[in-house]
C-alpha cells in the first residue's frame, strides 16, 4: 500500500518511519510519499527515512513531492501532520494570550483558536484535492487542534478520523508499570481531544485503576504537575492538558517566566535537522523523544491497518459523537474508544459522564463549534464569540482584545482578514 504524509518534511517524520519499520508485518507498505513545500527539509528528512528503512531491511520506497498532486495519487491513506505558519506562528499562539493574562498554548484556549483559524481552510483544501486524486483514501488527521480539524473534515463529507497520542501514551505507561504487554490494557478514556480523563484501566477485563493510583499516584501526579490529592480524590487520570484548566493562573505565571515551547521546539528542530543531514545517522535520534509525539507511529500504524484490513478492533480516536455523550450534539467530535473497520470508526458506549467533567466538556464543545464557524466564515466578531465561549477566556473585555490581536497577528494566513 502507498501511504502519503502531508507535512512529510516535519522533524516528527522519523518517528513515523521508525514505527513503520518495526511494525512492517502489521502494515505492509510499498511506498511512503513525503509531501512538503520545503524542499530543503524534505531532502533531509527523506534521506533519513531511507537510511532508517534500509537499516531495518524494509522494502518500501520513499518518494518525495513538493505538491499534493505529485505525491498523493494512488495512496490508500493520507496522514496530515502540517503546521501552517511553522514554529513562528506557534510562538505567537503561545505568547500573545499571555499579554491578556490567558494561558498560551498551541491547541488550548486563544492559541488553539488562532491555530484553528489558519489551519482549517488549508486542511479542507488539501482534503478536496485528495478526494479527486485518491478518492478511496482515508484521511488520518494528526494536525492540531485535532477535534476541530476532524469535525471540519467530517462536515465536508471526507473519509477522515482524528488521531492523538495521549491515550496510547497512557496505555503504554500503565502497561509498563504493571509489567504487562500493552495489548492487555484497555482504557476508559473519554472526553474531547486534549480534554479527556481516564476513568478506568482494564487489565484482562479487570479495572486496576484504583491499584495504579494507590501505588503510583505520586508519580502520575508529578508528571501532570497536579496535586496527588486531587488525582486520588477524583479517582481518574486527567490528560496533562487539563492542567491548563485546573491550574490556569499558575501556568500563566510559569509561562511568563520562561521561553515559549515554540522557541524550545525550534531549537530542537534545528538540532534534529543537523542529525538528519548526517549520512551516518540511520536510527531515530534520542532527541526526537523530547520533541513530543511519543507512540505517534504505533497509533498511526494501528489505525491505518485496521481501516485497510477491516480488523474491527478497538482504538481511541476522534470521531462523530452520535449519541455517545448524549448531552452533546450528534455532529460533535469526541475522543473515545471506537471499533475500527473498513467503514470507519463506531464509538463504543460509555458510562454517563459525571457532572464535574460533563460541564467542562459541554462548554468546550460549544466553543469548538463556534471556532469552526469562525475558521470557515471569518470575521473578528465570530472570533470574539468563540473566545467568549471558551472557559479559559470567557470575559467580554478579554475576548474583544484577544480577537483583535489574533486577527492582526494571523492576517498573513487569514485570507478574509487581508483586506480588512
Amino acid at each position: 500500500m502507498k501511504l502519503a504524509v502531508v507535512g512529510g518534511g516535519s522533524t516528527y517524520t522519523p518517528e513515523l518511519i521508525d514505527g513503520f519499520a518495526r511494525l512492517r508485518d502489521e502494515l505492509p507498505l510499498s511506498e511512503i510519499a513525503l509531501i512538503d513545500p520545503d524542499e530543503h527539509r524534505l531532502g533531509l528528512v527523506s534521506g533519513m527515512a531511507r537510511r532508517m528503512l534500509a537499516r531495518a531491511g524494509h522494502p518500501a520506497v520513499v518518494s518525495t513531492a513538493t505538491t499534493l498532486e505529485d505525491g498523493v495519487a494512488g495512496a490508500g491513506a493520507v496522514l496530515l501532520q502540517l503546521r501552517v505558519g511553522g514554529q513562528a506562528a506557534r510562538n505567537v499562539d503561545e505568547t500573545l494570550p499571555l499579554r491578556c493574562g490567558c494561558v498560551g498554548q498551541e491547541t488550548t484556549g486563544a492559541g488553539g483558536l488562532a491555530k484553528a483559524l489558519r489551519t482549517v481552510p488549508v486542511v479542507l483544501d488539501i482534503a478536496e484535492r485528495v478526494r479527486r486524486l485518491a478518492p478511496d483514501a482515508w484521511i488520518v488527521d494528526f494536525t492540531n487542534p485535532v477535534g476541530i480539524v476532524t469535525r471540519a473534515l467530517l462536515d465536508a463529507g471526507h473519509r477522515a478520523i482524528g488521531l492523538c497520542n495521549v491515550a496510547i501514551g497512557f496505555q503504554r505507561r500503565f502497561a509498563a508499570g504493571l509489567g504487562v504487554p500493552p495489548e492487555r490494557i484497555s482504557l476508559g478514556h473519554v472526553g474531547l481531544n486534549h480534554l479527556t480523563w481516564v476513568r478506568s484501566v482494564h487489565l484482562d477485563g479487570q479495572d486496576v485503576l484504583p491499584r495504579i493510583l494507590a501505588e503510583a499516584g505520586d508519580e502520575i501526579a508529578g508528571s501532570l504537575a497536579l496535586p496527588v490529592e486531587l488525582i486520588r480524590d477524583l479517582g481518574v487520570v486527567p490528560s496533562y492538558y487539563l492542567r491548563y484548566f485546573y491550574a490556569h493562573d499558575e501556568v500563566v505565571e510559569e509561562q511568563r517566566s520562561k521561553p515559549s515551547r515554540a522557541a524550545e521546539v525550534a531549537a530542537m528542530e534545528s538540532a534534529l535537522l543537523d542529525l538528519y543531514a548526517d549520512p551516518s545517522v540511520d536510527t531515530k535520534p534520542e532527541l526526537l523523544e523530547k520533541r513530543g509525539g511519543a507512540f505517534y507511529s504505533e497509533a498511526a500504524v494501528a489505525l491505518i491497518a485496521s481501516l485497510v484490513n477491516d480488523r474491527g478492533d478497538v482504538q481511541v480516536v476522534n470521531t462523530r459523537n452520535g449519541g455517545t455523550l448524549p448531552f452533546l450534539d450528534a455532529d460533535a467530535v469526541v475522543e473515545v474508544p471506537a471499533r475500527i473497520t473498513a467503514a470507519g470508526a463506531v464509538p463504543l458506549p460509555v458510562e454517563p459522564l459525571e457532572p464535574l467533567y460533563r460541564g467542562l466538556v459541554a462548554h468546550v464543545s460549544a466553543y469548538e463549534s463556534l471556532a469552526l464557524d469562525a475558521a470557515l466564515r471569518g470575521g473578528e466578531r465570530r472570533v470574539r464569540d468563540a473566545l467568549l465561549a471558551h472557559p479559559l477566556v470567557g470575559q467580554v473585555s478579554l475576548a474583544d482584545e484577544l480577537a483583535r490581536l489574533l486577527v492582526e497577528a494571523g492576517r498573513p494566513h487569514l485570507p478574509w482578514a487581508v483586506s480588512r
